[in-house]
């Protein structure tokens, strides 16, 4: 039995709401084919906005109808509430047919209601809203007066209920334990795969009593001189010693996406990097103070663009964004943005992503922070360190212990030091002065029973002289 999410008051809530904003922008019906629309006025949940689908909205009726695939109508039966002649299959041979369009037989259906010389409202900004499906409703409906709704839908689910606060706070545990779970997968020689498919385990498994969903935007990973840019993904490439790695995220929780970045740096940073980050924090710091109601978009960037100013740098891009439900490609809501002559005023249960990074010429950071507005500023919805995260040996005490004691033996003795780090063993040689690191090689200890510890446990053994092969 699949479980709904909202009652039906909530759904019919929502429709007068739309229908309001239906008759201030002056529509009778509105098409919607953004997926996270179709599910905010529905609950329609299904991997189907890859062919022609929408839920249609109008004035005089009581519910909305659902226009998909024949395939696909049952997963409108399960997932939503709407009645049965309110969902509308369309034919299995119009999909992808070279000639004819699944929209033909939805303009067929606006006639049969006499609605084709009314004012229609269409996502023309809408990512599966293609040419073909518009010059298709314009050529069979020319009577109708068909005009951009200006993501009217999208707006109307701005403000989150409390019940969907609460489904974004899930969404935020389940970003920080996926975050947590990758940042303890880097250290240098691991595969940035590697690191991928541990954060994938972590955002599907979820948290407890709360299992996650499948991310709007896949994991985004940047190495080095590739974190001057924001949206790389990953290669089988090793991660290097002494570089810097971003990763951006998200926790999804039905359908609502909470993203997050963090910024680490393998080995000792330089002073520039970790000066940078507190910069970062600091700002996102100040523009959280300034997120509560009665204040606008844009007051929450100042804020933020401050402190940057103040310590010579500049951000021209827009620094965060509201979020929610979404589907692939992006988690934004495509509506207000924190950014300069945004005068959207901020309302209890709004939701952004403060998206702090700034990308230089040679490198990169951000230390994000998605967060609620409420009364007395911007809640954070996530709860992972607030800095550069830095993964370097010589900065763990115990293996800074061992280095001292080290120096004092003879150069041929090689101690081998083995990390227990989340189920996972690292291995490292120190010879003489010098830190060696070497890729997880976890099948070879599986059977030892070494204890846990956050640190790390060290075995020493006079192996012979040299790096170990």
């Amino acid at each position: 039995m699949f479980e709904k999410l909202f009652s039906v008051d909530e759904y019919a809530q929502r429709i007068r709401d739309v229908k309001l904003r239906m008759e201030t922008n002056g529509f009778d019906l509105i098409i919607c084919q953004d997926p996270s629309n179709m599910y905010w006025l529905t609950g329609y949940d299904g991997w189907s906005f890859y062919v022609p689908q929408c839920v249609l909205v109008h004035l005089d009726e009581d519910w909305p109808f659902w226009f998909g695939r024949a395939q696909d109508a049952k997963a409108a039966e399960v997932t939503t509430d709407l009645p049965i002649e309110n969902i509308l299959p369309f034919s299995e041979a119009l999909v992808q047919h070279p000639n004819r369009h699944p929209y033909d037989e939805l303009s067929d259906f606006i006639r049969s209601k006499a609605w084709n010389n009314q004012r229609i409202g269409v996502e023309m900004d809408a990512h599966y809203y293609t040419a073909r499906c518009h010059r298709t409703l314009v050529i069979a409906l020319p009577n109708a007066r068909i005009r951009n709704n200006h993501d009217l839908v999208n707006w109307a689910r701005l403000i989150k209920s409390d019940k969907e606060v609460g489904l974004m706070r899930d969404a935020g545990r389940i970003a920080s334990n996926a975050m947590n779970s990758g940042i303890s997968k880097i250290h240098a020689g691991v595969p940035q795969n590697k690191v991928i498919a541990e954060i994938y385990r972590s955002q599907i498994s979820g948290v407890e009593n709360c299992g996650g969903d499948y991310t709007s935007l896949c994991p985004l990973i940047q190495v080095g001189e590739g974190t001057s840019t924001p949206h790389l993904t990953w290669s089988d490439a090793p991660l290097p010693e002494d570089e810097l790695v971003m990763i951006e995220i998200a926790g999804v929780r039905r359908r609502y996406n909470v993203p997050l970045t963090r910024t680490v740096h393998l080995g000792k940073p330089p002073k520039s990097i970790l000066n940078l980050a507190n910069i970062i924090v600091e700002g996102v710091d100040k523009g959280l103070e300034v997120a509560k109601p009665g204040n606008t978009c844009e007051m929450v960037e100042a804020a933020w663009q401050a402190v940057l100013n103040r310590n010579g740098i500049v951000k021209e891009s827009r620094v965060g964004y509201s979020i929610g439900v979404g589907y692939p490609p992006d988690w934004g809501e495509r509506t207000c943005s924190l950014r300069p002559g945004d005068q959207t005023e901020l309302q209890v249960g709004m939701c952004f992503h403060f998206q702090s990074g700034v990308w230089l010429e040679d490198l990169g950071c951000a230390v994000s922070e998605p967060f609620v507005v409420g009364e007395q500023g911007g809640e954070r919805l996530c709860n992972v360190r607030r800095e550069l995260i830095v993964i370097d040996w010589t900065r763990n005490e115990d293996c800074t212990f061992l280095h001292r004691w080290l120096k004092r033996i003879h150069s041929r003795w090689v101690a081998i030091a083995l990390s227990w780090r989340t189920h996972l063993y690292t291995i490292n040689w120190v010879v003489g002065d010098k830190l060696f690191h070497a890729a997880q090689p976890q099948k070879l200890f599986q059977s030892r029973n070494l204890p846990h510890c956050d640190r790390a446990l060290f075995l020493c053994a006079a192996v012979g002289s040299g790096r170990p092969d």
